[in-house]
Formats: structure tokens, sequence, C-alpha cells
């Protein structure tokens, strides 16, 4: 891993041990020339198990690299942004035990999402599910009350 700090480029094995902070001040995603700051387009975002609230930002479908996106096991709320789906690259998507609803966007690579699991334990989404996420939802709860040991994640309102 090359890490470039104030000018200074060093190699490293690995740079989770030596990271305390990670701060995305000022960082917006996606590629946008009209803004100075800097940029982000990763090629994964894995933003699961965050606590994370409020509704997807619009902006997230600017982020045209975007490979794998995971944002699973959070309180995120509203709808599926409808420019997630001009994410072409988009080939792993989890948003799965979250709070949204709405319809799910149905073209682009979102028409390649045939599993129902990445949108389970939400409210509503309605077509193309053949199941509402409701009923996933009631499943989901008589698999916990079998496995005593199994940790669930959940939202507080």
């Amino acid at each position: 891993m090359e890490l470039v700090v104030t000018g200074q480029s060093m190699e490293f094995e690995s740079i989770l041990p030596i990271v305390n902070l990670i701060d995305l001040l000022a960082i917006t995603f996606g590629r946008d020339p009209k803004r100075d700051h800097k940029s982000l387009d990763p090629g994964t975002l894995n933003l699961s198990r965050n606590q994370l609230t409020g509704k997807i930002p619009e902006k997230i479908g600017a982020m045209q690299g975007l490979e794998t996106l995971d944002l699973s096991c959070n309180c995120l709320s509203g709808p599926i942004p409808p420019s997630m789906s001009s994410i072409t690259s988009l080939n792993h998507l989890n948003l799965s035990h979250n709070r949204l609803s709405g319809p799910i966007p149905t073209t682009n690579q979102f028409s390649t999402f045939n599993d129902p699991s990445i949108y389970e334990a939400n409210l509503d989404f309605g077509p193309p599910l053949s199941t509402n996420c409701s009923t996933l939802n009631d499943q989901d709860h008589k698999d916990e009350e079998e496995d005593e040991d199994e940790w669930d994640m959940s939202c507080s309102s």
C-alpha cells in the first residue's frame, strides 16, 4: 500500500494498523468538474453497519466507476435515488436492512439485480419484487426466534 502524506510517499505492507482517522470532509461523490474539492469515485464503497440515517444522496449516481455498493444494515430511509440507475458499472448491490421504500429503479444495471435479498428488511418497495419487504421481514423475525445466538443490528427511532 502506498501512502502519500504532505508530498512524501511511503510504502507499507498493511496500512490498517497505522490508520486512526479517515477524513472524508469536503469529498463529493463522483466527478463534478464545477466543484473545487476532492472527489471520491471508488470501485467499491462499503458503508454497511454504520448506523447511517437519512436518504441516499442523489449525487451517488455520479459515481460512474462504482462496481460494488453495500449500504446494508443502516437506518437509511426514503426511496432509492433514480440517479443510481445511471451507474452502469454497478454489478454488486446490497441495500438490505434499512428503512427504504418506494419504487425500485428498473433500468440499466437494476434490471440485472434479480436477488430479492439485496432489498430485504426494508419498508415496502413493491414491483419488481414479487414479495414485499414486510413479508421478508416477517420471515427474518421467525428465523431470529429460532436462532437465539444470532445477532441482529436494528435501527432505533
